[in-house]
């Protein structure tokens, strides 16, 4: 498995080098060389931020497309609740998962559903006081990841359940395999999803050895064929189970109201994540016990793969959400195991600058003193996004200082009133130094 595979790729053809992306980057993933930008791969936390920022559409998503489910023998389809909220007056769920089951799916199950449990399992490992306050989501993978490369003392703080996702697959094929009588190996679970960074969380995950999803199928390339599939119904199965605790996990608070716990602090957008984690790492909040971060404005009804506006699909979400009971899903007994995660969450180094200390010092004192001789305009114009960055980039030997167009400028006019100096203390032309006549 590829350590970093990422989703967002690059259509170098489309980029014109305009530095949009590189200055959005919450990892400082992207450079712009010889024209064009670069991501570097192991800093990419698959966020999507320079998908929705590049005006040339050069900035892209991998995901699987449906014919996909023909792999397998039985295939489940799990919706993000995202997904309701892309429609237009919609008052029933149910023709929605109706309107999959038509496109080829055998079963659908809702991924609210496993919210629900989620929420239930993080309401019991609160109450028993073992986890660090505050507990950070570990929800959206885009902010785990940031988490994991850029603030290391934070990675305690977050929450060792799976996300949604992922337990909506384990338990649909659970379920799927003693009630069909199929192996599991022949049982494909397919999640409708709104961002890239849960595509990157199938192929690498984190705190588990692999996921039980087979696919991720985005909302902007299935909405057109289920749209289709729903206007043509003729009966609707009522397959919804799950309610608003579940449905409400698509925009931001969500995850945090379900919690029925005052004493939290929900945040969206990239920026504002960021922001929330350095005052947390700096222990600037303290009187919190849990904080839900998505990376996506408006949380999940954000992600670039949806097709609506994000504020918009958040009213209809709204307004569906009254037509449903609270909750319909419970723990029984223990928390299962494949809710919770095999490994711990640890500091991958990606930022490091060196792996012997004594280099790593002095290339951070010659990051220092270069820092100093740049403008600290932070323009972009480098291809850095940051006249610190640029430092880095020198100080790791990618980059040069005159990458920055003002130490450019002024090495070409020093050579210009060198040249200069150099011309007039040249005699006069003409034979043996005389004028000419």
């Amino acid at each position: 498995m590829d350590r970093f595979f990422h989703s967002v790729t690059l259509d170098s053809e489309k980029c014109v080098g305009c530095t949009n992306c590189i200055k959005r980057c919450p990892t400082e993933a992207i450079r712009v060389r010889d024209g064009k930008a670069h991501i570097i791969s192991e800093r990419c936390i698959d966020c999507g931020e320079c998908i929705r920022v590049c005006p040339h559409h050069a900035k892209k998503a991998l995901y699987d497309h449906l014919d996909v489910i023909s792999r397998f023998r039985y295939r489940i389809a799990l919706p993000a609740p995202t997904l309701y909220g892309q429609f237009n007056n919609l008052d029933d769920i149910d023709i929605v998962l109706t309107g999959l089951k038509e496109l080829g799916f055998d079963e659908v199950f809702e991924v609210s559903r496993a919210a629900e449990l989620v929420s239930d399992a993080t309401r019991r490992l609160m109450a028993e006081g073992n986890l660090p306050r505050p507990v950070i989501s570990s929800a959206c993978p885009a902010v785990v990841r940031l988490i994991r490369v850029r603030f290391p003392d934070l990675c305690g703080h977050v929450l060792p359940l799976n996300a949604p996702m992922e337990t909506a697959a384990r338990l649909a094929k659970q379920e799927a395999s003693r009630r069909e009588g199929i192996p599991q190996e022949e049982i494909g679970a397919f999640f409708i999803t709104p961002c890239p960074a849960k595509v990157t969380d199938i192929r690498v995950p984190i705190g588990t050895d692999g996921s039980a999803v087979d696919g991720a199928i985005a909302i902007s390339e299935i909405f057109p064929k289920l749209s289709s599939k729903m206007d043509k119904l003729t009966r609707v199965e009522p397959l919804s189970k799950s309610g608003v605790i579940g449905v409400g996990w698509a925009s931001s608070g969500g995850e945090s109201a379900a919690l029925l716990d005052e004493k939290y602090l929900a945040a969206d957008g990239i920026d504002n994540v960021i922001r929330v984690l350095e005052e947390l790492e700096d222990e600037r909040i303290r009187e919190l016990d849990f904080i839900e971060l998505n990376a996506c404005s408006g949380g999940c009804v954000g992600g670039v793969l949806c097709v609506e506006n994000a504020y918009v699909a958040k009213a209809r979400l709204q307004k569906l959400r009254k037509y449903l009971p609270v909750a319909q899903n419970h723990l029984e007994g223990q928390i299962p195991g494949y809710m919770e995660w095999q490994e711990d969450l640890e500091y991958a180094p990606v930022l490091k600058l060196s792996n012997d200390l004594g280099e790593a010092m002095r290339m951070m004192s010659d990051i220092d003193r270069m820092s100093k001789e740049f403008p600290g305009l932070d323009c972009g114009a480098c291809g850095a996004p940051s006249c610190r960055a640029l430092a880095e980039d020198v100080a790791r030997g990618v980059a040069k200082k005159s990458n920055c167009i003002f130490v450019l400028r002024e090495q070409i006019q020093s050579m210009a009133d060198t040249l200069s100096a150099i011309g007039g203390s040249m005699p006069p032309a003409g034979k043996n130094g005389e004028d000419a006549e």
